[in-house]
């Protein structure tokens, strides 16, 4: 099972944290602070899987991928194959870059929603839903049609959808 997805910028600040087991917010913090410490003092050349089990409890495992200025990190127990959870990132990734033609820090912060939906139609639960990101930019792009559908009819007016109404 997936218990963690983060994005952490270089500096620290965390850009998503998802936990798919409850934690309340001050250890959610210091878990990204010790993840954060963790990553950012490796060398570019080693590998992306790390075991966490000082950070997160026994039978845990990390993997991340560094893009640009953002880490993006899974953490998961051994139900999970580490290199799939490393093809996952790039599933994220890709569709992100997808949404946002090449995405960037920036993308994140201001399409936090965006990221989100994303998110959930590649894990919800903390389990695995789909691992095509052309599937999943697909039911993205359906659920902004489905939100600009009701949005525009939400504000019709009163008179106006009353009058259909007759």
């Amino acid at each position: 099972m997936i218990q963690a997805v983060m994005v952490i910028n270089t500096q620290g600040k965390p850009r998503l944290a998802k936990f798919y087991e409850f934690q309340p917010v001050e250890k959610q913090q210091e878990l990204i602070r010790s993840v954060y410490t963790v990553l950012s003092s490796r060398a570019e050349d080693v590998s992306n899987f790390l075991d966490v089990e000082s950070i997160f409890g026994p039978d845990t495992r990390l993997v991340y991928k560094h893009f640009a200025t953002l880490y993006f990190v899974f953490v998961f127990d051994s139900s999970e194959n580490e290199l799939a959870m490393l093809d996952l990132i790039q599933v994220f990734v890709e569709t992100l870059d997808k949404c946002f033609k090449n995405v960037c820090e920036l993308d994140v912060v201001l399409n936090y929603s965006k990221l989100h939906t994303v998110l959930d139609e590649i894990i919800f639960g903390g389990q695995v839903l789909e691992t095509s990101s052309t599937e999943v930019l697909k039911a993205v792009e359906e659920i902004a049609r489905l939100e600009t559908a009701s949005n525009a009819i939400s504000l019709v007016p009163k008179s106006v959808s009353s009058w259909r109404s007759r």
